[in-house]
This record gives C-alpha cells, structure tokens and sequence, in this order.
C-alpha cells in the first residue's frame, strides 16, 4: 500500500521546496547559543550528515542575529530565524541571507511591527512559519475556550493567515503544537481540512529521549498516515541528532525515508540460536550506505524467512549456520560468523540498491 499525501501548495525555503507533491523535510533545532558560531556551525554540520535538511536557531538578541551570515556562509541546509516575542529581532535577522522565518503571532502584539516584518520579508522572498503554539496563545482564545483547544489553536492560525494575506503574503508554513497528543492531533486534522498551505508537523516540550520519542511518534505518525504534513520536527530534550535518528525512522514507517536501509528485527526469543542483537548491530553500521532497501535480520531458521518475506532481503540461522533470503526465499548458506559481509556482497549486487 502507498501513502497518499494531502497536494498542499509549494512553497520555496532557500533551496528546498515545500509541499506540493514534494518529500517530507527533516528539521532540527540548535540548542547551541546562536552568538556562539563556532559551536553552532559545528552543530548544524554534525546534523546535516546525520540528515537534517532544514534547521533553526534561536534569535533572542541582536548579537544572535548580527552572525547569521556567517553561521549560512559555513553550512549547506536553509538556515530558520527563531523569533519568539520582538519584531525587531525579526527585522534584524532579515538582514542576512536567511531561508525562513518563525514567528508565533500570540506574542507579535503590534500589528504595525508585524507588517513592516511582512513586507521585509515579502521584499527578501523569505518564506515565514506561523508557529501557533499552547503556550502563547492569545488571549482572546483562552477567554472564548477556557484552555489551548484545537479549535483555539486552529482560529488563532487561520486569523494569523487572514493577515497575512491582507498583507499579499502567502509564502507561509503553518503549525499548531501543544504536548497534549491528542489534541495536537486533532488541532492539525482541523488545520488540515481549512487551508492548502503546507503544514510543519511537531509536538511540542514532548519530554526527553524516551517519553519524547513515544509522543512525537504518535503525535506525527497519525497525521502522516492521514497524508498530512511537509515538515518535521521532532522536539527533544536531549541531543538534537536523536531528533533526527526518531524523524527518519517515523518516515521510513511509512516508506517515505529511503536514504538508508529500513532495518527490521524479530523481538529476542527462547528460540533464538544465533547472536542477534550484535549481528543487527552489525548490519545497521555496515548498511548505512544502501539506500531504498529493506533488510530483515530475524532470529531463527524456522520462521524467519517466512515473517521477513515482504522485506527485500534478509539474514537468519542456528547454530552457527547463517541464511540469506530474499522476499523470503532462501539464496544463500554461509557461516555465521560471514553472513553481514555477504549479505552486503548480495544486495550491492543488485543495482537497485
């Protein structure tokens, strides 16, 4: 089965396009103080190998935005300008050769200041996320619904849209965020089914590495399973390259990540033979230059092939004796101690891989 994507209108963030019909883009966000450029280039190219494709830094004060051009002139990926409460800040990061901005409209209470950043960046082609968050929203919305509901979060975004609009400016990306799961769900669902424009997927303040992985998952994969959503974020507390680790693994779920393998493995057994947690390690380290494959590594010589078989290829065996297969035919016998290395011999083999 194939996931069919809700066509949202493209727009353009630096040298990415944006909804339309294309892939979903993995984002990122610096916890490195912007000011400090030295850590935060080495931050963002530590996260470009790992496949960050858009990333964002935080733009509290002027000497955060003064070194912009510098941080975009030493990386490879459209840079985003946090702007949380001042306008001016905003203005100042519209300076520099920056690919998007972020603004939450629950703290840009002067309308007027709005404007002006509107028109800078209409004048710069730069691309804004109206980012709606729980947190922050105004506070018409929490006297008409008492709390962040979905429908708060929705009509605070699609007021921020009519503005913009006023303003002929439709270069925009939505997002409406909350860490309540389900109401983040159902919050972009809403979203979803009143505007064309593309829509940034992330549950926000979701905890640390474990609890945040749980949440984000749910959060995004329901959305992505109803063809929603152009843009990921999955929000950590812990080192911003699990955030991408957790948002490849979300798109390779749906079979929309296909720069590296999409390895899967039968849970540990009583019927276990051979020593698979460290063959799986193995083949995640020696694999990570496939891409557009699918490899199993499963546990026993009995059912292994058989439950595998919808993946491209796959390793098993018992007693030191290694199996590989493909679509669940076996196609090759060799030792156990040999199988990783001709597994990859196998699948390079293959062209498509």
């Amino acid at each position: 089965m194939i996931l069919k994507r809700k066509k949202t209108w493209e727009i353009n963030i630096g040298s990415l396009k944006i909804g339309g019909e294309n892939p979903i883009v993995i984002q990122s966000m610096c916890d490195t103080k912007t000011h400090n450029v030295e850590a935060t280039v080495q931050q963002i190219l530590n996260l470009e190998k790992k496949g960050c494709e858009l990333i964002r830094v935080a733009v509290p004060e002027e000497k955060d935005a003064k070194v912009l051009t510098k941080i975009i002139a030493q990386i490879h990926i459209p840079l985003v300008a946090d702007i949380h409460f001042l306008p001016k800040m905003a203005l100042l990061a519209l300076d520099h050769p920056i690919a998007k901005l972020r603004i939450n409209p629950g703290n840009f209470l002067d309308k007027n200041l709005l404007k002006e950043v509107i028109a800078k960046a209409k004048d710069k082609k730069v691309a804004i996320r109206i980012g709606v968050n729980a947190g922050s929203l105004e506070q018409k919305f929490w006297n008409k619904y008492k709390a962040p509901t979905p429908q708060a979060l929705v009509e605070s975004a699609l007021e921020s849209i009519k503005f913009f609009e006023k303003e002929n400016f439709q270069n925009l990306i939505i997002s409406v965020k909350t860490e309540n799961v389900l109401n983040n769900i159902q919050a972009y669902r809403l979203l979803s089914s009143k505007t064309d424009y593309p829509l940034h997927l992330g549950v926000t303040h979701a905890g640390d590495q474990f609890d945040g992985t749980v949440k984000n998952s749910i959060g995004i994969g329901a959305l992505i399973a109803d063809g929603i959503g152009d843009t990921i974020r999955v929000s950590l507390a812990a080192d911003p390259i699990e955030e991408i680790k957790v948002c490849k693994m979300i798109l390779k779920s749906f079979k929309l990540y296909t720069k590296e393998p999409d390895i899967i493995a039968c849970p540990t057994c009583g019927r276990i033979s051979i020593d698979l947690k460290k063959i799986l390690k193995e083949v995640k380290e020696k694999t990570k230059h496939l891409q557009n494959v699918r490899i199993a590594v499963m546990g026993c010589e009995v059912n292994g092939p058989g439950e595998a078989r919808e993946s491209d290829f796959g390793i098993t065996g018992s007693n030191g004796k290694g199996i590989i297969f493909k679509k669940g035919k076996i196609i090759a016998r060799v030792p156990e101690n040999e199988i990783v290395d001709k597994l990859i011999e196998i699948i390079e083999k293959n062209s498509k891989f």
